[in-house]
């Protein structure tokens, strides 16, 4: 468990307690430190969800992953620390027409300062600090803001601001899961030929004051001043960027 805490930049002897505000750090410091990605999957390399193999792979070996990745090893890292951790099935909305099959891993966290929705997972712009799950309470996180609905179906819906109005982030409902549960979606997402997992590399880390992604060889970075596109021009300044921006090494 150091280690996980020294590869996410948070000293041990800050994580004493389960307590919001230490579940804030951990969550603001795993989206900072360990990018989101496909990278394995786009190049037919088996995931493994056990958490020896997560652990090696995003701890040791200093990688990413995805969302049943990066939830499943965050989870683990949360319930050694003293937090209840639940696991649920979510269903992800943004940009889609229609509602999709669940393939997005997420957590419920309690602690003495309540229960809270966390998550590490996405590859896109998400809540840095864990949500209190309450409906229709607005939540404004690092310049966005964000608000939780009840939905008959859905269950749970996560919402952000955007353009005057309101867009669907992603749903879930709170069966809670196992981790085997995980690893049928999950293969799902690797194999199936149509899979959005397989349809280019997508990289993506948080920064300080924004972040940079990758999508297939366009790489930007999204800062308080705006975004800058940088295309890639072949695999050699793919491999660079990989290492200096994202510490990812193939």
């Amino acid at each position: 468990m150091q280690k996980y805490l020294a590869r996410i930049g948070v000293d041990a002897a800050e994580a004493t307690a389960p307590t919001y505000t230490l579940l804030q750090r951990l969550q603001l410091a795993h989206l900072t430190h360990i990018p989101y990605e496909n990278l394995d999957i786009m190049r037919d390399v088996p995931l493994q969800l056990n958490e020896d193999a997560l652990f090696d792979k995003m701890v040791t070996r200093r990688r990413g992953g995805y969302c049943f990745e990066l939830n499943g090893l965050f989870a683990w890292l949360l319930r050694g620390l003293g937090y209840d951790v639940a696991e649920f099935f979510g269903r992800f909305l943004r940009g889609e027409a229609e509602i999709p099959m669940r393939r997005h891993r997420v957590l419920q966290v309690t602690c003495a300062d309540g229960v809270f929705l966390s998550d590490v997972g996405v590859g896109q712009a998400i809540p840095r600090a864990p949500l209190p799950l309450a409906v229709g309470q607005k939540w404004d996180i690092h310049g966005e803001t964000y608000i939780i609905e009840a939905d008959d179906f859905l269950g749970y819906v996560l919402l952000e601001a955007y353009k005057g109005d309101w867009r669907r982030v992603y749903a879930f409902t709170t069966e809670p899961q196992l981790p085997a549960d995980f690893e049928a979606i999950s293969f799902y997402c690797e194999k199936y030929p149509a899979s959005y997992f397989r349809t280019e590399d997508m990289v993506h880390i948080f920064t300080p004051t924004g972040r940079k992604s990758i999508a297939g060889r366009t790489f930007k970075q999204f800062t308080p001043e705006g975004v800058t596109v940088q295309h890639l021009e072949n695999d050699a300044a793919y491999i660079t960027l990989l290492t200096n921006e994202f510490g990812i090494v193939l």
